[in-house]
């Protein structure tokens, strides 16, 4: 059912290094397992909910998309535009290959952010809660803890799928 074989079973970064490179690696270890999840998944399966809230593989993607620029882009530095659209709809024109490919931009764009940032400890511009504005410490953990359950999520829907099974 799927048009690649699925990617062997990967551990987590084995690293001994600062701590803004040792959060970097494990989110960016997180990011990869969830585009390793949607791809190869053939249409419609991509796009199909896996579970009765309606989430899919393709949803998962534009989601983490969004949650990417929302707390690194918006919050953190504070960027002059509207927040990106979190809950938003996986329309029909969304094909899987350009939702990936926007969620690598993100990543880039976030990845960007944290690596000026100098001190893990300044809070950023403002806050997607209401909450005093987080440090970039907070962001990587929280965006770690967020991938962390979307990854989970994507396991599940991907062995529904073609039973694909692994990190």
């Amino acid at each position: 059912m799927t048009t690649a074989a699925p990617r062997p079973d990967l551990r987590p970064p084995g690293l001994n290094a600062d701590e803004k490179t040792t959060l970097l690696a494990f989110l960016d270890y997180l990011r990869e397992a969830v585009l390793a999840k949607a791809a190869g998944v053939p249409e419609p399966a991509v796009r199909a909910a896996g579970v009765a809230s309606g989430t899919s593989l393709l949803q998962l993607l534009k989601h983490l998309t969004a949650v990417e620029l929302n707390w690194f882009v918006w919050a953190y530095t504070g960027a002059d535009r509207d927040r990106w659209e979190d809950e938003g709809a996986v329309s029909a024109d969304d094909t899987a290959s350009d939702l990936a490919d926007a969620y690598r931009a993100a990543i880039v764009r976030a990845n960007e952010v944290v690596l000026a940032c100098t001190d893990l400890d300044r809070p950023g511009a403002r806050s997607l809660r209401e909450t005093p504005p987080p440090s970039m410490r907070w962001v990587l953990v929280h965006m770690i803890e967020e991938t962390a359950r979307h990854a989970g999520h994507a396991d599940i829907l991907r062995e529904q799928i073609d039973g694909a099974t692994g990190r």
